[in-house]
């Protein structure tokens, strides 16, 4: 049986007392692979990872039966728990190193103080496994770029020091949040190939959010599809064309297809019952 590294049950978030739920009844299971969560903007999927470090914006209401990574209840940790569980057990990648970045400190120094500040090394010891991690996620001249600051560097070396900055700390799980949306599409498979490399040296368990159908098809082990905070099927990465749920099957239709050429590629019509059926539990 496989290890569960993250339990999900029945969790809601929601802003307005209550009024207003954006993740709605979600329950997934997390073990050591790549699980894919995919669905429009504003379905849900970055709120359900945000959610799972706490990372909600004020307002927003957060709620479960279950929040469990490994031996340590989310829901009733204290915010201190909280502060050495981000980063060191459960790393997040986020959209855009534009804006996930501080600009005024170089790379290297962010990626060192993320090792300075889980794994409680000197500095000198933190600089030098900085520079190993550039090196690993491929970057030329990692001494070199380690002093550089965030506008210096391209959208997708910008990725991978992202990526160094959230593995340099050895974690569990890794949240990956669109992390090749701002990307053109050569530069995004490098960088998918190379994160898949990484995770599978270090055993991680994944939780890769992405509206990319095919990106998740190629990457992921499983996958749960998200409609307005709710999951409403899930199913192995590899058999995502054998999906039932209208809505995922509008989804793939409105992929297009360079081998199967359409003048007009399907609108995706909703149906409101999608609405008033209950969530899926995804195993």
């Amino acid at each position: 049986m496989q290890e569960k590294l993250l339990e999900v049950e029945d969790l809601t978030v929601s802003f307005g007392r209550g009024k207003f739920r954006v993740v709605d009844g979600v329950s997934f299971t997390l073990g050591r692979e790549k699980l894919g969560i995919v669905g429009e903007s504003g379905s849900g999927k970055s709120m359900t990872g945000k959610a799972v470090l706490r990372l909600l914006p004020g307002g927003a209401t957060l709620e479960a039966k279950r929040l469990q990574h490994q031996e340590v209840d989310l829901l009733t940790a204290d915010e201190r728990q909280m502060r050495d569980i981000r980063g060191r057990r459960i790393s997040m990648i986020l959209q855009d190193p534009k804006y996930s970045l501080n600009p005024v400190v170089r790379v290297g120094e962010q990626i060192a103080e993320a090792c300075r500040l889980h794994q409680h090394v000197s500095g000198q010891e933190a600089a030098e496994r900085a520079v190993e991690m550039l090196a690993a996620v491929q970057i030329r001249e990692p001494k070199r770029v380690f002093d550089l600051y965030p506008h210096e560097i391209s959208g997708g070396m910008g990725q991978r020091v992202m990526i160094a900055m959230m593995l340099v700390t050895e974690p569990s799980i890794l949240i990956a949040d669109e992390p090749t949306s701002a990307l053109d599409v050569t530069v995004r498979y490098e960088i998918l190939q190379l994160l898949d490399g990484l995770v599978s040296r270090s055993n991680l368990g994944v939780v890769f959010i992405s509206h990319d159908l095919n990106l998740v098809r190629r990457f992921c082990d499983r996958v749960i599809i998200m409609y307005a905070g709710r999951i409403v099927e899930a199913l192995a990465a590899d058999r995502l064309e054998d999906a039932e749920h209208p809505y995922t099957r509008g989804l793939l239709a409105a992929v297009p297809r360079i081998h199967a050429p359409r003048r007009r590629l399907q609108v995706l019509t909703r149906d409101p019952l999608w609405m008033e059926a209950p969530g899926v539990r995804a195993p």
